[in-house]
């Protein structure tokens, strides 16, 4: 017999519910969908932007002559090609970049630059 009252209630609650216009489906968000994958479009446009991220961060740094090198971003991922003046800026340059947000991982394929002559 309490159970019945229980389920009574139940329905009562549920029916006055759906006149309000409440809604009452608990499973709701267990079945929404996905959010949409990016277009190809936006996503082009946040790699160009997660690029211009990391040029800013390797302007702040003075020591670090970013004119020869090239970031090229992807889902996250960066590769960086080109040169540097010494060896250790080959390192630097991959600890800046990997401390931009949205950086996921860096693909260092930088080289030190050598003088014209050797």
């Amino acid at each position: 017999m309490k159970y019945r009252g229980i389920l009574f209630i139940s329905i009562l609650s549920a029916g006055l519910a759906l006149l309000s216009g409440v809604s009452v489906d608990a499973g709701a968000q267990a079945f929404a969908t996905p959010p949409a994958a990016p277009t190809a479009n936006e996503q082009r446009k946040a790699n160009r932007a997660l690029s211009r991220k990391v040029y800013a961060a390797l302007a702040q740094h003075k020591e670090i002559d970013a004119g020869n090198i090239s970031v090229v971003a992807r889902d996250g991922t960066l590769t960086l090609t080109g040169t540097v003046q010494e060896a250790r800026q080959i390192d630097a340059v991959a600890a800046i970049a990997q401390t931009v947000p949205g950086v996921r991982a860096v693909r260092n394929r930088l080289a030190v630059q050598r003088p014209m002559g050797e």
